[in-house]
C-alpha cells in the first residue's frame, strides 16, 4: 500500500466526521418550557432527533413554527449531540429591507423596523406600553395620522366656551 492510500485510509473517519458536523434540518416540534428551548428536527431521510437544544442570541427569543428550517452543529461530527444554531422561516421573512436596516417580525404581520428614514412599528392588534413614565420628544406629534385638529396639552390656553386652543399646542394633532 502506497503512502497516498495509507493517508486516505487514516483520514477517512475524520473526513466523515467533518462532513457530518453541520446539517440542515426541518423543525417538527418546539418545547419552550425548559431553560434551553428544545426542538424535534428532521435531518436526512429517516433521521429525526428529539430534544435538540437551540441556542438563541441574548435578548432575543422566538418559537418557530413547524416547517421552519434550522442549521444544526454536531460537535466532533457526532450525530448523538446536536445544537441548533440558527432557525429561519422563509414563509414569513420580511423582504425589501435596505442595506443596514434591521427588523423584528412575526407570522401575523407585526413589524418593528429600524429603517433608514424612520423607526417603523406596525401591529395587527393593539400596542401596549407599560411604564411608569412614557416620554415622547418630538417637534411634531400626529395622533391617528396626518391632517388632524390641534390637541390641547396641559398648560395650553383654551377658550372654554368655544373649545378653541388660544396658545400653545400647534404641533400636536389628532385625526
Amino acid at each position: 500500500m502506497n503512502l497516498a492510500d495509507q493517508m486516505r485510509r487514516v483520514m477517512a473517519p475524520i473526513e466523515g466526521r467533518v462532513r457530518l458536523m453541520l446539517a440542515r434540518a426541518i423543525v417538527n416540534l418546539v418545547s419552550d418550557a425548559a431553560q434551553a428551548q428544545e426542538l424535534q428536527i428532521d435531518l436526512l431521510a429517516d433521521e429525526t432527533h428529539d430534544a435538540v437544544e437551540r441556542l438563541q442570541d441574548y435578548g432575543f427569543t422566538s418559537v418557530p413554527h413547524a416547517g421552519a428550517e434550522a442549521l444544526v452543529a454536531f460537535v466532533g461530527g457526532l450525530r448523538s449531540h446536536g445544537v441548533v444554531i440558527a432557525v429561519a422561516d422563509r414563509r414569513y421573512r420580511l423582504r425589501s429591507l435596505q442595506a443596514g436596516e434591521v427588523a423584528l417580525y412575526d407570522d401575523l404581520g407585526n413589524v418593528v423596523k429600524l429603517g433608514r428614514e424612520e423607526l417603523f412599528i406596525e401591529a395587527v392588534a393593539k400596542v401596549r406600553v407599560i411604564a411608569p413614565i412614557a416620554v415622547i420628544e418630538a417637534d411634531d406629534v400626529r395622533l391617528g395620522g396626518d391632517g388632524g385638529a390641534a390637541v390641547a396639552r396641559v398648560g395650553d390656553d383654551v377658550n372654554l366656551t368655544t373649545g378653541k386652543i388660544i396658545s400653545g399646542s400647534a404641533k400636536v394633532t389628532s385625526a
